[in-house]
C-alpha cells in the first residue's frame, strides 16, 4: 500500500466561500497565536512550550473564543502541528526562525484523520462533505483511488482546492529494457540508446511573453508601503496577467515532465540516471564573475525544471513491476 495526493478544484457558493475564507483567517490567527506563545514564554521566563501543552490549552481557548468550535478539534490541533514542526526544523538547522504569518499569505488548514470531512467520489470529480460547512462540488480525476485518510483544504490565487491523500495499491506495467539518461539545457533529455529529448517549444514561448508582460509592469505605478503609495489599477490588473502566464508554464512544465516520465518507466524496468544538486547549480555567481551569464544559466536550469524529473521519476516506479 501507498500513499498518493489527489488534488481537486473545489467550486463552492458564494455563502461557502465566504466561511472559508473566515476558517482560513481564523487558523492564521490559531498559528500566529502559538507562536507568540512560544516565542513569548522563553524570552520571559525561559519555559519551553511544546505541542502538547499547547493542545492541552484548546478546550480553554474555545471556551474563551466560541467562533473557533465550529473549525473541529482535530483541525485546530494540526494547525499546532504545523507551529511544531516549523520550531522542529529551526532547532535541526533546517530552516529559519519560525515568522508571523499574513492572512493574505496562509493558505489553507488540515484535517489529519477522517472526523470532520468526507469525500463523496471515488476518484473522478464528485463533492466533498465538511461539517459545519455542507457540501462542496469538487473537480479532479485519481489515476489510482484508494481509501481517503486527510484532507487539506486551501486557497491558491483566489481559487480552492482540496488535497486528499488516499492509501492505494498503483499499478504501472512496465517492459523489460534498461536505459540511462543525462539531463541538461539545450536537450532536456539525453538517452543512453542514442536519442534525445529537446527543450519544449513552449518554455521559450512562455519566457517571452512572461517578459514582455513584465516590461509593460514596471511602466505602471508599483505600490510603496514605506511612501504610503497604492498600486494602480492598471499595475494590478498587469500583474494578474504575469501571474496567469507564469502559472500556465509552471502547469505545463509538470505535465510535460510527468508524461516524459510515465514514458520512460512504462518502457524500461531499469532507469538508471545522475544526481544533481540543482540548489547548488543554481546557486548565484560570486561578486565580479560573470553574473548575468551564470543568472542566465540559472534560468535556463530552473526552466527546464532539472530537479523535477528525478522526482517524478520516483513517483512513476512506485507502482511499477520489476522495480
Amino acid at each position: 500500500m501507498l500513499t498518493r495526493r489527489v488534488n481537486f478544484r473545489l467550486y463552492p457558493t458564494k455563502q461557502q466561500a465566504a466561511k472559508l475564507f473566515e476558517w482560513k483567517r481564523l487558523h492564521c490567527y490559531l498559528y500566529n497565536a502559538a507562536l507568540a506563545d512560544r516565542r513569548d514564554m522563553y524570552e520571559r521566563w525561559e519555559i519551553s512550550v511544546d505541542y502538547f501543552g499547547q493542545q492541552n490549552c484548546l478546550p480553554a481557548f474555545k471556551a474563551e473564543w466560541p467562533e473557533f468550535a465550529e473549525l473541529g478539534s482535530h483541525a485546530l490541533q494540526a494547525t499546532l502541528k504545523r507551529v511544531d514542526l516549523a520550531f522542529m526544523r529551526f532547532f535541526k538547522g533546517l530552516g529559519g526562525y519560525p515568522k508571523f504569518k499574513g492572512n493574505r499569505y496562509y493558505r489553507g488548514w488540515t484535517y489529519p484523520c477522517k472526523a470532520g470531512w468526507k469525500a463523496q467520489t471515488e476518484g473522478k470529480h464528485g463533492s466533498l462533505k465538511l461539517s459545519n460547512l455542507g457540501t462542496i462540488q469538487l473537480r479532479g480525476q485519481a489515476r489510482t483511488w484508494g481509501a481517503p485518510t486527510t484532507c487539506t483544504i486551501f486557497s491558491q490565487h483566489g481559487r480552492w482546492y482540496a488535497s486528499i491523500t488516499v492509501k492505494c495499491e498503483p499499478v504501472r506495467r512496465a517492459a523489460g529494457g534498461s536505459i540511462g539518461i543525462d539531463l541538461g539545457c539545450k536537450d532536456a533529455v539525453s538517452f543512453s540508446d542514442g536519442t534525445k529529448e529537446a527543450k519544449p517549444a513552449f518554455i521559450a514561448m512562455a519566457d517571452k511573453a512572461v517578459k514582455q508582460a513584465s516590461k509593460r509592469l514596471r511602466r505602471k505605478r508599483a505600490p510603496n508601503r514605506n511612501q504610503r503609495i497604492k498600486g494602480s489599477r492598471r499595475w494590478l490588473a498587469e500583474r494578474r496577467r504575469v501571474s496567469k502566464l507564469q502559472r500556465k508554464v509552471t502547469r505545463q512544465r509538470e505535465d510535460w515532465i510527468h508524461k516524459l516520465t510515465s514514458d520512460i518507466v512504462s518502457a524500461n524496468s531499469l532507469v538508471a540516471g545522475e544526481q544533481l544538486s540543482v540548489k547548488n547549480m543554481t546557486a548565484k555567481a560570486k561578486k565580479g564573475k560573470r553574473r548575468k551569464q551564470k543568472a542566465g544559466l540559472n534560468r535556463s536550469i530552473l526552466s527546464v525544471g532539472l530537479g523535477m524529473i528525478s522526482p517524478f521519476l520516483d513517483y512513476n516506479t512506485a507502482g511499477a513491476g520489476g522495480f
